[in-house]
């Protein structure tokens, strides 16, 4: 891709426009077999469709290939891989949850960019679908270089995706993901890496990106993700669908503090509510919503200069952990790992476990506190998803006992949005109003002058 403006969407150096793309494929698969190195390769090698042709049978048949071309034609930003989304929206009946994936027509766009030196940072813009787009903005140090800001913009007015939205229009939600890797290597995860983003968690698979390229191609070195140091490649979680449970009013809000050596290390405000879905003895399935009373509730939890736990002892036999991590190169702390251990008697099962610790939620800048009053859902495991509301935290530096500076969530910013607009909607009709009464009154009086 080019950073001109006036080159169409589908230019990326030399490149052949779709139709023409799709008709020389169609003729180069035609020739014998010993045609067609010779005459055909030179012309696909050009075709975005091509490479995404080739990248699926290296790399599997759902990956999208995407590149970032310089006005020189240059490439920047290569990617390789496939995406699963899932996203809790709003309906006149209760949240639902959809899941689609990256599809293979996915594009990058022209407003991606290879950035400027001490300006601007490269940029990745993938389109797709009824107004979606998936955002990565990267940046480096001498040494790596590591995606900066994620950011997904959903379009609830897409009915085939979120059929019966409450509300319409674009959403967004960001998350800092640990996507990172050395200078003039390519970031490699064959296994699934889940970037949690308030109501939404993107699911990379099989992903090989590299940005500041120092040529046309991929680097032969690479650097792996940790969850395929630590861990089996793991399948995106799925909705399920049980069979429907009451569900109980939202919980109480209660304050959490957990104190070290060095005083307090976690402050939080917070409701929670627990979503489990497990097998009953009779073979059914179903998800049952369990609110965390902290009357009866033991409270616990560590501090370490890389970690804070905040650790939840019910008298009903159900424990439950958050760890806290930080990013030392953005300075910024999040929630990286839920825990579950409960017992439910009439499981087939009755131990139940679930764990995660590849989450990015609850995210703000060192010293700051997050908060958002809107009602965040996060998803831990395909069987256990954690309702929070009313949160307001703030882990590691926490000064006085009082929480910092405030960075809101985005939910609470986007419903924001709404009386302003309406506010300003209603000031501009009160205005129109005015100013056609008062053109009426004056061609009035202008009817009975005096002769």
């Amino acid at each position: 891709m080019t950073d001109s403006p006036a080159e169409g969407p589908y230019a990326q150096g030399r490149q052949w426009p779709r139709e023409s793309a799709h008709a020389l494929t169609r003729f180069c698969f035609c020739l014998p077999a010993l045609l067609l190195p010779l005459v055909c390769l030179p012309i696909l090698s050009e075709s975005t469709c091509f490479k995404n042709l080739y990248s699926g049978l290296v790399y599997g048949a759902s990956a999208v290939f995407f590149e970032v071309k310089d006005g020189n034609g240059t490439a920047c930003i290569m990617a390789n891989f496939s995406a699963d989304f899932l996203t809790s929206y709003n309906t006149q009946s209760g949240s639902k949850n959809s899941t689609f994936k990256l599809p293979p027509g996915a594009e990058a766009l022209d407003s991606s960019s290879c950035g400027k030196e001490n300006a601007s940072n490269p940029s990745l813009i993938i389109a797709f679908g009824n107004g979606h787009t998936l955002t990565l903005n990267f940046t480096r140090n001498t040494t790596r270089y590591s995606v900066q800001m994620m950011r997904f913009v959903y379009n609830l007015s897409d009915t085939q995706i979120f059929p019966n939205a409450s509300s319409q229009g674009p959403k967004t939600a960001e998350s800092i993901p640990d996507i990172m890797a050395d200078i003039n290597k390519k970031y490699r995860c064959v296994s699934s890496n889940q970037i949690h983003m308030n109501n939404v968690t993107v699911t990379f698979i099989d992903a090989t990106i590299q940005a500041y390229l120092s040529n046309d191609s991929f680097s032969k070195e690479e650097t792996h993700c940790i969850q395929d140091e630590s861990s089996p490649t793991m399948s995106p979680p799925t909705p399920p669908h049980p069979s429907p449970s009451p569900v109980p009013e939202s919980p109480s809000v209660h304050k959490y503090n957990v104190s070290g050596t060095n005083g307090t290390c976690l402050l939080a405000n917070m409701g929670l509510q627990l979503n489990v879905t497990y097998k009953k003895k009779d073979d059914k399935t179903v998800t049952r919503v369990f609110n965390i009373n902290p009357d009866n509730t033991k409270v616990g939890g560590s501090c370490t200069t890389q970690q804070v736990t905040l650790e939840l002892q019910s008298e009903a036999s159900t424990f439950l952990a958050f760890q806290f991590g930080k990013n030392a190169s953005s300075s910024r702390f999040f929630l990286k790992e839920i825990q579950l251990n409960m017992t439910l008697p009439d499981a087939k099962v009755p131990t139940f476990q679930a764990s995660n610790s590849s989450l990015r939620a609850l995210q703000a800048t060192m010293g700051n506190s997050y908060k958002c009053n809107a009602e965040e859902h996060i998803w831990v495991t395909e069987a256990f998803s954690v309702n929070i509301f009313k949160v307001w935290v703030q882990a590691f530096q926490v000064e006085g006992d009082k929480f910092g500076s405030v960075e809101e969530c985005q939910l609470d910013e986007n419903n924001m949005l709404i009386p302003i607009a309406v506010g300003g909607a209603l000031a501009g009709l009160v205005l129109i109003v005015l100013i056609a009464y008062l053109i009426g009154r004056k061609r009035s009086h202008a009817g009975y002058q005096t002769i």
